[in-house]
């Protein structure tokens, strides 16, 4: 039977590559506000928010765990991660994740739902099938699971056998994404992930069968070696598993953060810009058609997938792990470089092992930097996300939430739409802003304008496509 909110595909969708090549320029990504980049060293205020956010009325909770260990390293890659091929080597790892998680429980409310839970990395699925177990269990045991709680795992098919998959779903997990970013195997071996197809093909055959609600794929366009002709057929091949989702994401070249990316220059392998834009567009031409809905910048989901219902429901959230369904939840972040965030702070723990392991042995949270929202910051976050989230703001609605009147206190940001607005990235009026379907790959543009903190600068952030 069709739900009815699957009966309706959206209509297809080209992108305006000439608008989006006028407003191409380096910014954030606004997973948060204000953004990492503005987060300092230091911890005053950071521990002591935890108290005030587990207040009498707290919110639901969201939990995010680190598993930085892979294999080997994809050299696209900009996540932090450490590379081993020992068995056994997460053992330690998720002794000293425990000690953190048993520090953190302590300040919390134990009766707060847990609305969300997402294990990230690097490989979540390095650990063994008796470590997840485990470490599944440390989860249920410590913290209260709501009866709908979405329960997310980053999987690299290479690395993922039946007993994963069974593991996983015992302890709970319902949701995966598959890293694949591009089928071609010229494009796999330039960035050092050999993976054939029946590989990716057989875990979204087992996750179906175990019984995951939901599947995303994680594609990349602008890695070496990439032609228009040859992700297009990265994108068919992917189509034709029947994803629920979509990650469409742009390669990041950072090597001032990431030496390894500096091959790809030596070799001379990176697509142009130009192409690039292209891949794009034709990527999200071809997804539309194929009825996906385009959830905002890299994110497309079918039409009766709950991110998409979400959407339209206007509940949608961004955050560290991009755009959810879960929102109102305070983020609690465990293990190496996790980004935890309340209404009034983000914290960010070391990247460091030594460090992380220092603090745990000291019984202090191994928290290496954040930022302590000032009020300012906070109604500028409201505006930003409002923005991502629904592509729109509605003035009168806002100005009640906030306690001001927002054309008022903003009236120089509204006014520094002009241009956007002449070329048609949104519709200003009294009644507020709206980005249109021509605009939407500019969102992170129109969210800037409202950025105090922006520096501009291309090694501050990635490309906007």
């Amino acid at each position: 039977m069709i739900r009815p909110e699957e009966s309706a595909a959206p209509a297809s969708v080209q992108v305006d590559l000439d608008l989006v090549r006028k407003y191409s320029m380096a910014a954030p990504r606004y997973t948060s506000y204000p953004p990492a980049t503005r987060f300092t060293t230091g911890t005053a205020g950071l521990e002591e928010a935890i108290a005030a956010d587990n207040a009498e009325g707290a919110g639901p909770l969201s939990l995010y765990f680190h598993l930085p260990f892979c294999r080997s390293a994809c050299w696209y890659c900009g996540c932090h991660t450490i590379i081993t091929e020992r068995p056994g080597a997460a053992l330690d790892y998720l002794a000293e994740m425990e000690q953190e998680i048993e520090l953190t429980a302590a300040r919390m409310d134990p009766e707060r739902p847990v609305s969300q839970i997402h294990l990230g990395g690097g490989t979540p699925t390095f650990l063994s099938p008796d470590e997840l177990l485990w470490l599944g269990t440390l989860i249920r045991e410590t913290f209260l699971l709501g009866p709908e709680c979405e329960f997310g795992v980053e999987i690299d098919p290479r690395q993922l056998t039946l007993g994963h998959v069974e593991a996983l779903r015992a302890v709970g997990a319902n949701r995966a994404s598959l890293g694949v970013q591009d089928t071609d195997p010229r494009v796999q071996l330039a960035i050092h992930r050999w993976q054939p197809g029946e590989l990716t093909a057989q875990a979204m055959a087992w996750l179906r069968a175990a019984g995951f609600r939901s599947v995303n794929v994680d594609l990349i366009y602008g890695l070496p070696l990439q032609t228009i002709e040859s992700f297009s057929r990265t994108i068919d091949e992917v189509l034709a598993l029947r994803p629920d989702r979509l990650s469409l994401f742009s390669y990041a070249h950072v090597p001032w953060l990431k030496p390894r990316q500096r091959i790809f220059e030596l070799r001379n392998q990176l697509p142009s810009p130009d192409t690039k834009l292209r891949m794009f567009g034709l990527a999200h031409e071809k997804l539309t058609d194929a009825g996906f809905m385009d959830i905002g910048l890299d994110h497309f989901a079918r039409p009766g997938d709950e991110l998409a219902v979400a959407q339209g429901n206007r509940t949608l959230h961004r955050g560290f792990q991009g755009y959810s369904t879960v929102a109102g939840a305070s983020l609690y972040g465990f293990g190496l470089s996790s980004i935890s965030s309340t209404v009034s702070t983000y914290r960010q723990n070391f990247k460091d092992r030594s460090e992380w392991r220092r603090a745990l042995a000291d019984r202090r949270l191994p928290i290496e930097r954040g930022i302590v929202l000032s009020a300012e910051d906070r109604r500028r976050r409201s505006i930003i996300m409002r923005l991502m989230c629904e592509r729109r703001l509605d003035f009168a609605e806002l100005s009640a939430e906030l306690g001001f009147d927002l054309r008022t206190a903003y009236a120089s940001e509204i006014a520094g739409l002009a241009d956007l607005e002449a070329d048609g990235v949104l519709t200003l009026s009294q009644a507020g802003i709206a980005v249109t379907p021509r605009g939407a790959p500019l969102l992170r543009v129109v969210a800037m304008r409202f950025d105090s903190t922006f520096i501009p600068g291309p090694r501050r952030h990635s490309q906007v496509i």
